[in-house]
């Protein structure tokens, strides 16, 4: 018997937690249990303090060891928990080591000095047949609501050899989709020798792989996409048809004070030209309601942009100050009014994922099952219960029979 892992937070959070339950097998301590956190909102933060306390309450012999993002930002603030035997950094996770019990209750590094990433070999993800691949680390942006560039540190690629090398070990030991991931995904090769772009590296994959079905792309922003990226994604059949994008607001002078580097129209204009190539891509976004100094205008200016980016998977949540970033500092809405936003902008989402999913009724998909039997997700992502089932891991082809909630149901073709 083994510990656990316990993963907030974004897919980079989700390959490292397969990296650390390794860790936990080799340290042989059944009671450890480690909260891999997240610290994109306060809310976050708080989640994992509450996860910790409901924990220890269940489980008093547990040892619990912390890390993530909220760690690495807040170590002393998790240590000072009674409930807490060890912290441990964003580097310090990765670090067989650091998983043995100890006395050194409190190992978190200086972020901002690792110079390097690579992805540790893993044979498979415990429980699914999607394998994320890490390719980039850290963020050398700066935007004004977020803390994650303290958490992670500066931006750093991982060399293209190392991840067809990880991919080619994972097709073998029978993962059929891989989705690449990185903190900035778009901010792929400037620091590796001759400065290859994310499209390089996707194409690469595609060549020297030639047994993987399908390839993902996980968030990207789009002002970063370069030529490559966007030929590989209309013009190859095994890379996904679905793309998220750092939005986080549909207006320009909202965009300004959160120092993000494209307007509403370019966000526009990038989706109408992959559209416009590959047609089937579904478009998913993050978007922030109610930033600070947000206006109804602004707010309609998001609502708007849903509709003209064809957004049919919106990841939308109200504004959570964290504390140290400049948008913390700048005039704060009421919470009620982030609220009330959020609401209208999943409800406009919702609505776009039903037109979309009804439009889908009567098509074919090739749907790759996943861990239970009996669901799996098309290649542009959306949820689909197959009547039957089939084994875990099979790629099957079935037709779209009807909608369930924000999902299709489909049978076998």
């Amino acid at each position: 018997m083994t510990g656990d892992v316990i993963n907030f937070g974004c897919r980079l959070n989700a390959y490292e937690a397969e990296v650390m339950r390794g860790h936990l097998v080799a340290a042989g301590d059944p009671n450890a249990v480690v909260i891999n956190s997240c610290a994109v909102t306060g809310e976050a933060v708080r989640q994992a303090r509450q996860k910790i306390r409901r924990l220890k309450r269940e489980r008093p012999d547990a040892r619990i060891i912390v890390t993530g993002c909220a760690a690495q930002v807040e170590p002393e603030s998790f240590a000072n928990m009674p409930e807490v035997s060890r912290v441990l950094g964003n580097a310090e996770k990765l670090d067989a080591k650091n998983f043995l019990a100890g006395d050194d209750r409190l190992a978190v590094g200086d972020i901002m000095e690792v110079r390097q990433t690579a992805p540790h070999l893993l044979d498979g993800f415990t429980a699914q047949t999607r394998a994320f691949v890490e390719v980039q680390n850290g963020c050398d942006h700066r935007c004004t609501f977020c803390i994650i560039p303290y958490g992670r540190g500066n931006s750093r690629s991982v060399p293209a050899g190392l991840v067809i090398e990880r991919i080619k070990r994972l097709v073998d030991s029978g993962m059929r989709e891989v989705v690449l991931t990185g903190v900035d995904l778009t901010s792929y090769g400037p620091d590796l020798p001759g400065k290859p772009s994310l499209g390089s590296l996707v194409q690469r994959i595609l060549k020297h792989v030639p047994d993987l079905p399908r390839l993902r792309i996980s968030s990207i922003d789009s002002i970063e996409a370069d030529a490559a990226l966007v030929d590989a994604i209309t013009g190859d059949p095994r890379v996904m048809p679905h793309l998220h994008l750092s939005l986080q607001s549909g207006d320009n002078l909202i965009l300004k004070r959160m120092k993000r580097r494209h307007s509403r129209e370019d966000a526009i204009k990038f989706v109408e030209t992959i559209k416009t190539k590959r047609p089937e891509i579904a478009i998913g976004a993050d978007i922030i309601a109610g930033f600070p100094t947000e206006t109804d205008a602004c707010h309609e200016n998001s609502l708007r942009l849903i509709d003209e980016c064809d957004i049919v998977y919106g990841h939308i949540f109200p504004y959570s100050a964290r504390s140290g970033t400049p948008a913390a500092k700048m005039p704060q809405l009421p919470v009620p009014v982030r609220k009330t936003r959020a609401a209208e902008l999943r409800e406009r989402a919702s609505a776009r994922l039903q037109t979309y999913l009804t439009s889908l009724v009567g098509t074919q998909a090739e749907i790759l099952i996943e861990s239970d039997g009996r669901r799996g997700h098309t290649e542009s992502f959306a949820p689909v219960a197959l009547v039957g089932g089939a084994a875990p891991g099979d790629i099957v082809t079935a037709e779209m029979t009807g909608v369930d909630g924000d999902g299709l149901l489909a049978a076998r073709a």
